[in-house]
């Protein structure tokens, strides 16, 4: 009888332990003890500039393995925020956990539309990437240019280190539509001089519309 009551026991201490934590723990968007916390157009001020990745980044992908589990994606970023809201994105995706095989290279420009407070944090901001100045796919392998020249119809030849623009048209391979702009749903986070985006939902999800949009906070970009 009591190993059948354990279960049940241990539930009930948990959601009286979480109980007691919930009338002590402040809001996560409560300001930090020492920290100013800064309004939109001073986190735009502090926003310009140039920002890379600390090492490559991992992030679960769309894609499954065979046994369900989702396949990961590694990858390097270079990000550049300019005068009127305008950003330059640069990826490098990898084979590899370590970035020794690069696959491509993506590049995307357009414009930053500031959405409000986000919760996770006191300072951070909601914010909609839109790619609408450009979006360029380079492949850096043999293999990647192979594939694109099976499922991306409508362009010259893929080759390696030939950079093709995408923007506008129909992609397959990153499910883009003609005549519609790229966008994610995101959020922007500056602290102790390091940029924080979303991180990615785990399940794969993209930041493709509002509900979609990130929760917690990717590992942050540091000044270049």
């Amino acid at each position: 009888m009591w190993t059948r009551r354990i279960p049940r026991l241990l539930a009930l201490a948990l959601a009286l332990t979480l109980a007691a934590c919930a009338s002590t723990i402040e809001s996560p968007s409560s300001k930090p003890e020492g920290q100013t916390v800064m309004h939109v157009e001073q986190i735009k001020a502090a926003l310009v500039g140039d920002w890379v990745s600390v090492a490559p980044e991992v992030r679960p992908s769309a894609n499954k393995n065979p046994d369900g589990t989702l396949k990961p994606f590694y990858l390097t970023r270079e990000f550049k925020y300019l005068a009127g809201d305008r950003f330059e994105l640069n990826i490098v995706n990898s084979a590899d956990p370590n970035g020794a095989v690069p696959i491509a290279r993506i590049a995307i420009r357009g414009h930053l539309i500031w959405r409000g407070p986000h919760s996770i944090a006191a300072g951070a901001q909601k914010v909609d990437f839109v790619a609408d100045e450009g979006y360029e796919v380079t492949p850096l392998i043999q293999g990647f240019a192979d594939l694109l020249n099976q499922v991306a119809s409508g362009y010259r030849k893929w080759q390696v280190n030939d950079t093709q623009s995408v923007f506008g048209k129909a992609f397959l391979p990153f499910g883009l539509n003609e005549g519609k702009n790229f966008m994610e749903f995101d959020l922007v986070y500056l602290s102790h001089d390091m940029l924080f985006w979303g991180a990615r939902n785990v399940d794969g999800r993209g930041f493709d519309k509002e509900e979609n949009r990130p929760t917690n906070l990717q590992i942050p970009l540091v000044r270049k």
